[in-house]
Formats: C-alpha cells, structure tokens, sequence
C-alpha cells in the first residue's frame, strides 16, 4: 500500500472512529430528549464525510461496503432534512432519530467487519467472517441498535427548532 493510500485510509478511519464516537453521544440525546447540537453536527458531518471517503478507494466493481456506503448517504440525507431543513417538526423529528441510529448502525457494522479483518487475535477466530464469533458480534450489536433505534423515536422530543430571525 503506497503512503498516499495509507495516509487517506487514516484519514477515512479517524472520520468513522469521529462519527461512531459522537454517534453515541448523539444516541444518549436523542434517549434523554436533547438536541445537543454540536455533537450532532459532529456526528452527521463526520458519518457523512466517512460515507463519501469510502467511495474515493481504489475498489473495481460493487463491493458490500460500497452498498452500505449509498445506503448510509440516503440515511443521513433524510436525517439532515428532517433536522435542518424540516426543523423537526411532525413525522421528521422520528425520521430523523430513526435515519441517525440507522446510519450509526451501518458505521458500527463496517466497524466490526474491519476489526475482524484488521485484528489478529479477531481474523483467529473468524477469518472467512463466516464463523460463530463473526456473526455473534454483528447480531449483538444489530440486537442493541434496534432496541436504540426504537427507544430514540420514542424518547426523542425534540421540541421544533426555530428560524432564525430575518432582518
């Protein structure tokens, strides 16, 4: 792998660590009905520039996580227009916490497949992915994501925001 490639891969990694790390904080909002707006723009900024960085790899053909990648960017674009566009108000204010978990989801999942790839001790005893670990792992973490998922649309209160003034 050239240092250029190497150097973007670092960069690519530190947005998704960025997005999954304020992810959580985002999930914690949305449960305790708070906006929390700076970590929320964190988190669909960082999710969203991890989503458009995976596409600029030196990948032929359709790969699964180009296909995570188109999926994450419909999430997040519905999340954004709900939440900044949209203000929240009626059925966007669920839109928006059930596309943000999804979208956390997807990150956290591609999260684990390259800990399964990338971590010895981890490729040991999944190396096809295939294996019982592997797949213990993916459908815990899509267990709790559901669970996340429901409970955010149900708590997430957030009173509609509003437009700034016009002079």
């Amino acid at each position: 792998m050239s240092f250029g490639l190497r150097l973007f891969t670092g960069f690519h990694v530190i947005l998704s660590l960025i997005g999954i790390l304020s992810g959580f904080v985002v999930a914690f909002g949305l449960l305790t009905s708070r906006r929390l707006e700076g970590w929320t723009a964190v988190f669909l900024s960082s999710t969203l520039l991890t989503s458009v960085t995976g596409f600029l790899f030196p990948f032929h053909g359709i790969t699964p996580g180009l296909v995570i990648g188109v999926v994450s960017l419909i999430l997040l674009a519905l999340a954004i227009l709900g939440r900044y566009s949209r203000n929240l108000e009626g059925g966007w204010r669920r839109t928006y916490a059930i596309t943000s978990m999804i979208a956390l989801h997807l990150n956290f999942f591609i999260l684990i497949v390259q800990l399964f790839e990338k971590v010895p001790a981890l490729k040991a005893i999944a190396p096809t992915q295939s294996e019982a670990p592997f797949k213990i792992a993916q459908l815990t973490a899509l267990v709790l994501f559901i669970v996340l998922t429901v409970l955010s649309a149900i708590r997430f209160h957030g009173e509609r925001l509003m437009n700034a003034p016009t002079t």
